[in-house]
C-alpha cells in the first residue's frame, strides 16, 4: 500500500527571492586630508555661522544688523568730514570700538553661544573627536573663528574711516598711523572678547543662558568699574582710576592702548595708565586670554569623553 508524502507548501513568490550579491570590499584610494583640513573645515564652518552665512535667513538677520550699526557711524562721520572739509576725523581710530562697546558686546553674546552651546546641547562633540581631530584643534577652531568674526566686525568701520580719510584729503602718514594703532588694539579687543565670550558660552548647553550670562559678565563689569571710576575721580583718588580698570574688559583694552599705542583715553578726567600701571594691564589682558584657552582646554577635554 502506497503511503503518500505530506506536501510542503512553497511560500517564496515570484517576486520575493532573496540574493546576496558580492561586490567586493573598496578601500579608498583618494587622499587622507588628516587633522589639519579637518580644523581649517571647522573654522571656516564657525566663521560663516558667525554671520549666519550657510544658515537659515533668520540667522543672518542679527549679525549682519549689528554689522551694519557698527559702520553706520563710520560713514556718517567720512560724510561730514568729507562735507565739511574738516582737518580731522571727528574721533580716533582707537576709540572707535571703545564708544560701540555696547554692540560688540551683543554680537559676542548672540554668536559666542552660537558657536559651542549647540554642539554641547546635541552632544555631537564625541563625534567631532571620533575623526582625526584632537581637543586642541577643536579649541582652537572655535577661538580663531569667533576671534575672525570680531575682528571683520570692529576693523571694517576702521577700514571705512580710513578710506573716508585719504578721500577728505587728510595727511596720509597721520592716518595710516592711526588706522594701524586701530587695528592692533581691535584684535587685541578681539582675542580677549572672543575668550571670555565662548569660555562663558561653554558652561552651559543652553544658548539663552550662555547669551544672558555673558551680556552680564560683559556689560555688568563695565558699568561697575565706570561708576567706582567716577566715584574716585569725584573724591580725587585719582591714582586709584587706572588700577579700578583691571576689572573690566573693555577698560583693560583701554588702559593698553593708552599706555601702549598713544591713544586718549576714556577714563574720567583722562587719567589713564601710564608706566607700571600699562604693563600690569597688558600683563592681565594677556592672562585672560591664555587663562581662557586653557579653561576651554580643560572644558571640551571632559565634553568630548
Amino acid at each position: 500500500m502506497a503511503v503518500e508524502q505530506p506536501r510542503t507548501r512553497d511560500t517564496t513568490g515570484p517576486g520575493d527571492e532573496t540574493r546576496i550579491h558580492n561586490i567586493g570590499y573598496r578601500t579608498y584610494d583618494g587622499p587622507r586630508l588628516g587633522r589639519a583640513y579637518a580644523r581649517r573645515s571647522l573654522y571656516s564652518q564657525s566663521l560663516r555661522g558667525a554671520y549666519g552665512l550657510g544658515r537659515s535667513a533668520k540667522s543672518k538677520v542679527l549679525p549682519l544688523l549689528l554689522l551694519v550699526v557698527m559702520c553706520a557711524p563710520a560713514a556718517i562721520m567720512v560724510a561730514v568730514a568729507v562735507a565739511t572739509k574738516a582737518k580731522d576725523l571727528p574721533t580716533d581710530y582707537t576709540q572707535y570700538a571703545i564708544f560701540l562697546q555696547a554692540v560688540i558686546g551683543l554680537y559676542v553674546a548672540s554668536q559666542a553661544p552660537q558657536a559651542v552651546s549647540r554642539d554641547l546641547r546635541f552632544r555631537t562633540v564625541p563625534l567631532y573627536f571620533s575623526r582625526p581631530i584632537e581637543t586642541a584643534d577643536y579649541v582652537r577652531a572655535k577661538y580663531a573663528a569667533l576671534t575672525s568674526a570680531l575682528f571683520i566686525l570692529t576693523a571694517t568701520p576702521l577700514l571705512v574711516l580710513y578710506v573716508g580719510a585719504l578721500l577728505a584729503k587728510l595727511d596720509f602718514a597721520d592716518q595710516t598711523k592711526g588706522f594701524a594703532q586701530g587695528l592692533v588694539s581691535v584684535a587685541l579687543l578681539s582675542l580677549l572678547f572672543a575668550g571670555i565670550g565662548l569660555v562663558v558660552s561653554a558652561v552651559t548647553p543652553r544658548r539663552g543662558f550662555g547669551i544672558a550670562a555673558v551680556i552680564a559678565v560683559l556689560t555688568i563689569s563695565y558699568g561697575a568699574v565706570s561708576t567706582l571710576q567716577a566715584i574716585a575721580y569725584d573724591q580725587s583718588s585719582t591714582g586709584a582710576i587706572p588700577w579700578l580698570g583691571l576689572f573690566s574688559p573693555i577698560t583693560l583694552i583701554d588702559g593698553v592702548q593708552t599706555a601702549f599705542l598713544g591713544a586718549s583715553s576714556s577714563y574720567p578726567g583722562g587719567y589713564g595708565p601710564s608706566g607700571a600701571e600699562g604693563v600690569v594691564h597688558l600683563a592681565v589682558v594677556l592672562g585672560i586670554i591664555a587663562g581662557c584657552y586653557g579653561l576651554l582646554m580643560r572644558r571640551y577635554r571632559k565634553a568630548g569623553l
